[in-house]
């Protein structure tokens, strides 16, 4: 039933008057007259108004309908002030996932701006590998995710960040420990923990060899469990540069010549609200320019 076709009935039945309703609606009397018409043509022919002299008054048919119409469009009205004042206050959750080492510093920092700017702003984050991650965006669970790797699922659009470098993680009696940077070659061998699954599979382009499979002791989803390992004595790990803070019984050693490409990803053509599309946008923007410093 149409909408306008009821508030018009509504208004009619308030004035009685074809010609004051009219007005008071901003349109033609004859498409009020049209639009009556409709209505009582759709509920079967029933007249919903009678002639007065100039003015109609509502059928005893119309009176009760009337008691529906306004209930019905009050609640109608009520709904729509709720929505439009929900727009205005209600939480925005931004939900961004992560491969492990990238939280901290920029996007860290982007985080705390973004919600220090707007407060209606809530961040739901995901740490995980770069594969699962992926599988959330498709399924529509995550808006965003800061990627180390990229494939060729056309559903999927990425955009390259920069990219980051890497120490190797060690316990501070360990040979390697005081070197001043380490390569990939020098490391292949020794006992690793492995973070972030995805980097398992880099090791063979590390090394002319294939990382046996022995030399994997542990594998975590996150750099902060990773080095907690490392300092147990369980191996050696090779953690993202933001990741290299101190702790105790640790040391962290430059791994030279070893960068890893970070992407933005997001569903292809996926529409995001304006707070939630302005802060890939600054994250991008902001990770960018840091790179080309």
């Amino acid at each position: 039933m149409n909408y306008n076709y009821l508030r018009y009935f509504s208004v009619l039945a308030q004035v009685e008057h074809y010609t004051l309703a009219a007005a008071r609606l901003g349109i033609s009397q004859p498409s009020l007259s049209s639009a009556i018409h409709h209505l009582e043509t759709e509920l079967g022919g029933i007249r919903l108004f009678e002639k007065v002299g100039r003015n109609v008054r509502l059928t005893e048919e119309g009176r009760f309908f009337r008691e529906t119409v306004d209930a019905a469009l009050r609640d109608l009205n009520s709904a729509s002030m709720t929505l439009r004042e929900s727009k205005i206050s209600a939480p925005v959750v931004i939900r961004l996932g992560l491969v492990s080492g990238t939280l901290g510093g920029i996007v860290a920092e982007e985080i705390a701006n973004s919600v220090k700017n707007n407060p209606r702003l809530r961040f739901q984050l995901t740490e995980s590998s770069a594969e699962e991650l992926m599988d959330l965006v498709r399924q529509e669970k995550l808006d965003m995710a800061i990627l180390d790797t990229t494939n060729r699922d056309r559903s999927l659009h990425f955009r390259k960040l920069g990219q980051r470098d890497f120490s190797v993680a060690l316990p501070e009696n360990h040979p390697l420990a005081n070197s001043p940077f380490l390569t990939p070659q020098q490391i292949a061998q020794e006992p690793q923990v492995v973070f972030n699954y995805d980097m398992e599979n880099t090791f063979g382009q590390w090394a002319s060899g294939t990382l046996p499979e022995e030399n994997v002791r542990c594998t975590v989803n996150t750099a902060g469990s990773a080095m907690d390992l490392v300092s147990a004595g369980v191996g050696i790990c090779v953690v993202p540069n933001d990741c290299a803070e101190e702790k105790e019984g640790l040391r962290f050693v430059p791994l030279r010549n070893w960068h890893q490409a970070l992407y933005m990803c997001m569903l292809y053509d996926k529409w995001l609200e304006p707070p939630v599309w302005d802060f890939l946008e600054t994250v991008v923007k902001v990770i960018r320019s840091a790179q080309s410093v």
